[in-house]
């Protein structure tokens, strides 16, 4: 049986086949099969609702902390490459429906399509059983994911943390070199953090942002350990 399903089913939650078949149905499986609807509608209902549900989550769960940090923290749950990623722990991969063209160029493993219909499948779950069900099926899959988020500090957003780590040390804004590489169905970036006049990186990853975001992080490790190492010379320095 499908882990989807079994999730469901141990929620108690008995999904419509004809609306799971739906949920999973990409537009390349749609075009080679005469235009049958796609996953498309119902993943714009359930990127809704798993925003209203992660929303609430972070809402309820850390009531100390400020807009900016519980926004970072949505950003970390809900971005294309986590949902990839806990669709690939329920092997939603080799449930999908996809075109030919697609399937024979890993479709089943990238990261928005997986994304996307996962979303799809809560949107399914949202219009057959109402928010509460829905809810409970979004807990379900991210609430681990929340609890690691919180545990990442500067690494909910590290290009916001090298801008903020920049400034304080007064090397102006950070800016980003990036290349790009490989056919249009398997890109790969490469990217470099530019901060003052030294170079950081690279950064790669399947996107821009994720090789900007690796980038970041290692101009962020850097420049934090020469922070850290100068404020402990001048508190030496004090004391003595």
């Amino acid at each position: 049986m499908s882990q989807v399903l079994e999730v469901l089913r141990e929620l108690g939650i008995d999904l419509d086949p004809q609306l799971y078949r739906l949920a999973v149905t990409h537009r390349s499986w749609a075009y080679e099969n005469g235009g049958v609807p796609t996953n498309e509608r119902l993943e714009f209902l359930g990127d809704a609702v798993l925003g209203v549900v992660v929303t609430e989550h972070l809402y309820l769960t850390f009531p100390d902390e400020p807009e900016g940090i519980l926004a970072k923290l949505r950003a970390a749950v809900v971005n294309a490459q986590s949902l990839a990623a806990v669709a690939r722990s329920l092997n939603l991969g080799h449930e999908l429906l996809l075109g030919r063209g697609e399937a024979t160029t890993g479709g089943r493993d990238k990261a928005s399509i997986l994304a996307d219909t996962l979303e799809a499948v809560i949107g399914a779950v949202f219009l057959q059983c109402g928010i509460a069900p829905a809810g409970q099926f979004v807990h379900a899959l991210f609430d681990a994911v929340v609890e690691e988020a919180a545990t990442l500090g500067a690494g909910l957003d590290w290009k916001t943390s090298l801008q903020e780590l920049s400034a304080t040390l007064s090397l102006g804004v950070p800016t980003y070199q990036v290349t790009e590489s490989g056919p249009d169905h398997d890109k790969r970036f490469e990217a470099y953090a530019v901060v003052g006049d030294e170079m950081y990186g690279p950064g790669r990853g399947l996107n821009k942002k994720q090789a900007q975001q690796e980038a970041a992080a290692s101009a962020f490790t850097a420049l934090k350990t020469v922070a850290d190492t100068s404020h402990a010379a001048v508190v030496g320095g004090v004391g003595a």
